[in-house]
């Protein structure tokens, strides 16, 4: 009987340690071939991304590439065809799906009147019954987010009253509040000054980092795309054209490939910065060649 036990034992230690390695191997999300048409236009063609738990990736292109629609795609928001996974899984219901991915649009729909307070809050509801009110970790953990983005104090105001910015941050915390394991985010720094846009960026760094979250955002600034985050991919005609870190991706040569535009890149220690050039003022490239290579007294380079 000892020795039944024993290789039952043994038996068990190897089935745990085979569902944690596959669980390890599993990407956070995974997109195979994906299509998608919509009014009768081929936005997305044949596909392919796969994000890595704790990774975070910042999908640029121009206006009209599909951005949106991929991250669409992903909530299940849009019909497709192809194959997306969310940690493995493929068939979520909707409760299931908005428990391991949080959504951040550009254009949220708020209900007219909601206080900051009620909207927070309505990122607990994949975590409740149907019938179920919010409970005292609920609002701890809405409070926790709002002290994190500066919202501490609009809790009795609506949603309408506040400005672009302060909106801005009320839907993100409503996001982070989900406590999903995956948050897409679509041109999160919309209508955000520079220093909130700071503050935004650098609390969803710090909650990546904490909590292993999977970040997959939209950017149009490419220098913000190139300091948050560990990789840039662009699209474009339908599907990922390059990824890599921003040092590879965000080229000159790529950016006016993909996007139409003139720009000189500025190596610097953080990522590159990427400085839009005009005819009247470009410079030769030879000038730029030194501009990029251009070290701080600290031995940095700009």
């Amino acid at each position: 009987m000892r020795g039944a036990a024993s290789v039952t034992a043994t038996v068990n230690r190897r089935e745990r340690t085979a569902r944690h390695s596959d669980c390890a191997l599993t990407d956070a999300v995974r997109v195979n071939s994906l299509d998608v048409r919509l009014d009768g236009t081929h936005v997305l063609r044949g596909l392919d991304l796969a994000v890595s738990h704790g990774e975070w990736i910042n999908i640029i292109g121009p206006n009209g590439a599909g951005k949106t629609t991929l991250l669409r795609a992903v909530l299940g928001l849009v019909a497709y065809d192809g194959h997306i996974s969310v940690s493995g899984l493929t068939k979520l219901r909707r409760a299931e799906r908005a428990r391991k991915v949080a959504y951040v649009p550009q254009t949220p729909v708020i209900p007219r009147g909601m206080l900051v307070a009620d909207y927070v809050l309505l990122g607990r509801t994949p975590h409740r019954s149907i019938f179920a009110g919010e409970t005292t970790g609920d609002r701890d953990i809405a409070a926790q987010v709002l002290d994190r983005l500066d919202l501490r104090g609009f809790d009795d105001r609506t949603v309408q009253s506040l400005s672009g910015g302060e909106r801005q941050r009320t839907v993100l915390a409503r996001a982070l509040t989900q406590q999903a394991d995956v948050l897409l985010l679509d041109e999160p720094t919309t209508a955000l000054d520079l220093g909130h846009q700071q503050d935004v960026l650098e609390l969803v760094d710090a909650l990546r980092r904490e909590r292993g979250l999977t970040v997959i955002a939209t950017l149009h600034d490419l220098t913000l795309a190139a300091r948050y985050g560990d990789q840039v991919a662009i699209l474009a005609g339908g599907a990922i054209a390059q990824r890599g870190t921003p040092a590879q991706v965000l080229t000159a040569a790529n950016i006016a490939e993909h996007f139409d535009a003139q720009v000189r890149v500025i190596n610097d220690p953080e990522g590159p910065v990427i400085v839009p050039t005009t005819t009247a003022h470009s410079t030769t490239p030879a000038a730029d060649e030194a501009a990029s290579q251009y070290r701080h007294p600290d031995g940095g380079q700009e």
